[in-house]
């Protein structure tokens, strides 16, 4: 009794340490990285769940409509559409920049160039939190699988990996909007995966 109670207190152990952290799923090191100085990275949104419930975007916008409009106004919604857009398209890319190019050091990730691999960022759950104001805050989670792939040859993957359950940080001025909370755990995926590349290349 005294051994299975040991084997399922660690089962849970191991579980919880997975989380808030970058874990390996394939490709064993960040060798290919070392005679580059950039990385392309893409982001990809279309398969997330979001919340406890899995729920599609489509169901989490329409229930974010109903609430926002309901006790804030018309106004306030259709601004709050237009941010959600906006950061899907553009912000979360720029905090994730943020948070690994001040890690990283060595190599620079952005957009654009003619980098020889690319790094797809293709979320999965999202955890937006919520804002108290005074009473507290929680902040946002992502779970995201992290792809290395040839740039010229995106089929081809070099490394995978899976930022699992990132929490975000209360540090940017939008976060008492669940936009600016996911952004926060973009920012925080971001400066974990830097620490671990800096550490691989060193």
């Amino acid at each position: 009794m005294k051994k299975l109670f040991l084997m399922l207190f660690f089962a849970i152990a191991s579980t919880t340490f997975a989380q808030n952290q970058i874990n390996f799923v394939s490709g064993n090191n960040f060798d290919f990285l070392k005679d580059q100085t950039e990385v392309n990275v893409q982001l990809k949104f279309d398969n997330a769940t979001f919340q406890e419930g899995n729920l599609t975007e489509a169901q989490y916008i329409e229930n974010k409509k109903g609430d926002i409009s309901g006790r804030k106004g018309e106004k306030v919604w259709n601004n709050w559409i237009y941010q959600w857009d906006r950061f899907k398209t553009s912000e979360y890319l720029e905090y994730f920049f943020k948070g690994i190019n001040a890690k990283s050091k060595k190599v620079t990730f952005g957009n654009g160039s003619k980098a020889k691999y690319t790094l797809i960022i293709d979320a999965k759950w999202v955890y937006a939190g919520w804002y108290g104001g005074m009473i507290g805050s929680q902040e946002a989670k992502l779970t995201a699988d992290l792809l290395f792939v040839e740039t010229d040859n995106p089929s081809h993957v070099v490394m995978k990996l899976q930022a699992d359950k990132i929490q975000g940080k209360k540090m940017n001025k939008d976060f008492s909007w669940e936009y600016g909370r996911i952004a926060a755990a973009y920012e925080i995926t971001g400066k974990k995966l830097g620490i671990e590349i800096k550490k691989a290349l060193k």
